[in-house]
């Protein structure tokens, strides 16, 4: 019987979780299962280190790293891992995000994060399904009906709008 793919949220502060709750429901969405942890890339350098290393043991495929302000960890991470890393920037009142955003994207040659958009926690969890998808058919399937249902959405909106404009 096989298991579910894994993927880890790993947030830098519990103050980031209300912004990463969609990044958790998409992923179960595609039928993903989720570790989700607080660990500090500044006050528990150890536990992030020991976390990442054994990452790959503990069956997770892809570690996502959300943090805000200096916003290190997910580089911290893909330090010590192998496993691909996406980064979630997340705004703080310092610089609206964007101090956030450079830590993550000016990673030096050889330690990679992929990185998505201020809170773009959703975008996120669906590269990780992308990701995944080229290992798990059933995910790549979900993928398939996702984006059919986003298409669909922008189809009826386009309809309604036409029918705004013809009455105009």
């Amino acid at each position: 019987m096989q298991t579910a793919p894994k993927v880890a949220l790993v947030m830098g502060s519990d103050s980031d979780f209300e912004r990463l709750k969609p990044c958790v429901k998409r992923l179960k969405s595609f039928g993903i299962d989720v570790v989700v942890r607080v660990i500090s890339a500044h006050r528990t350098p150890d536990e992030a280190e020991r976390f990442a290393k054994n990452a790959k043991a503990e069956g997770i495929e892809i570690i996502i790293g959300a943090a805000g302000k200096a916003a290190h960890l997910a580089g911290v991470l893909a330090a010590f891992t192998t496993l691909p890393v996406i980064g979630i920037p997340i705004k703080s009142s310092t610089m609206d995000g964007l101090d956030s955003l450079l830590s993550m994207v000016q990673m030096p040659k050889g330690i990679p994060v992929a990185t998505v958009a201020i809170d773009g926690s959703d975008n996120a969890a669906i590269l990780a399904a992308q990701i995944l998808a080229l290992k798990y058919g059933d995910i790549a399937d979900k993928l398939v009906a996702f984006k059919k249902q986003m298409a669909d959405e922008v189809m009826e909106k386009n309809t309604k709008i036409m029918q705004e404009a013809e009455e105009l």
